[in-house]
């Protein structure tokens, strides 16, 4: 990104993202993959994107609105520092799923997750980030 400093056209982003994340079933979704969600082996994510499973409405929503969102910071289209400093549960979801994630994408979809993996490993600001979010979930599975 060529701007150093977020600007209006980011805060609108921002505050877009932010309402969406408050539409009722938006909410309902994410409430119940933050709380339900917790896979322990690459098989508890392959069930929870089947179809029957009670959870993969909220896993198609969920997983889709926060690549979707990440798609923004990672081809520059909004401030990622700015961007990140209100928008981190998307990477609370993916640390449920990173180890799984070469499986995930070899059996569903190779391009799986791109922009949530790019904004987790390649994005400075995402990265550490990351780096603190994947740690909180280690210790919160470890505990389930």
């Amino acid at each position: 990104m060529s701007r150093e400093t977020p600007d209006h056209h980011d805060a609108e982003l921002v505050l877009r993202v932010y309402d969406m994340r408050r539409e009722a079933v938006m909410r309902q979704s994410r409430d119940a993959l933050a709380q339900r969600f917790w896979p322990k082996k690459y098989e508890d994510l392959k069930e929870v994107a089947s179809q029957e499973h009670p959870l993969n409405a909220a896993w198609r929503q969920v997983a889709a609105y926060w690549e979707l969102v990440y798609g923004m910071v990672r081809h520059g289209i909004v401030h990622p520092a700015y961007f990140l400093e209100s928008n981190g549960e998307g990477l609370f979801l993916f640390a449920k799923i990173d180890p799984y994630l070469d499986q995930y994408r070899k059996e569903f979809s190779p391009t799986a997750f791109q922009n949530t993996a790019w904004v987790a490993r390649e994005s400075p600001d995402g990265k550490r980030l990351y780096e603190t979010i994947a740690a909180r979930v280690k210790r919160m599975a470890a505990s389930r």
